[in-house]
């Protein structure tokens, strides 16, 4: 199985274009965050969701946390995917698909400990895929995504192994511990943003290793 490539923290049009013709199936577009790299406006989002080819999906990360709010956010940026960051307090992800019924839901489960196995296996029975990553929503300034850091891929393992949907495995991928990722883990997809980049630019040198690494 191809292992998909979803590059995040995209700034511009043309961080989009390089990303997909290095090989990315997917592109994280980052919305207004607590902390964390690569945010950029709703506007933006929009310009560049607009420009993308329709066989490549776009990814809103958006840290709201009330279906209603998700839902109005989507309908600022017009991407393709919803990723929800934090936890979804008010509202259901049922309402959130009757509203926006061709838009897909990706749900991001922060791998702390054994703990947030069940949580991941349960939502995964409500969204479209699952995306692992090493943030912390439980800080006093929230750790949402972009941390760089690598979790516990024992958990993520199980994780990727018991969900009802496709598993995207992110947190600190480079292109020196990918190979090591996709054989402990064999998520769906991976997604990454710092380890592609440089001074937060796109690197098409690193891009170009990154996906040697994934495909060989």
């Amino acid at each position: 199985m191809i292992t998909r490539v979803k590059i995040c923290c995209i700034s511009s049009t043309a961080e989009a274009k390089m990303a997909i013709d290095f090989g990315a199936s997917a592109l994280g577009l980052v919305a207004s965050m607590p902390s964390g790299p690569g945010v950029i406006s709703d506007d933006v989002i929009m310009t560049i969701s607009k420009k993308v080819p329709p066989a490549i999906s776009t990814f809103l990360l958006t840290c709201e946390t009330s279906a209603d709010e998700i839902i109005q956010h989507h309908k600022r940026t017009l991407t393709n995917t919803i990723q929800i960051v934090d936890e979804l307090k008010q509202g259901t992800y049922e309402k959130i698909r009757e509203a926006l019924p061709a838009i897909k839901i990706v749900q991001v489960i922060h791998v702390i400990d054994e703990r947030t196995i069940d949580e991941a296996i349960k939502i995964s029975y409500s969204v479209d895929a699952l995306l692992l990553d090493s943030g912390n929503p439980n800080l006093e300034i929230k750790e949402l995504g972009g941390t760089g850091r690598v979790h516990n891929w024992i958990l993520s393992k199980k994780i990727a192994e018991q969900s009802k949907v496709p598993v995207f495995l992110a947190g600190g991928l480079t292109s020196e511990n990918v190979r090591q990722a996709i054989d402990q883990v064999q998520p769906y997809g991976l997604d990454l943003c710092s380890g592609v980049r440089t001074n937060m630019k796109l690197d098409p040198q690193k891009l170009e290793k990154f996906f040697n690494n994934v495909w060989k």
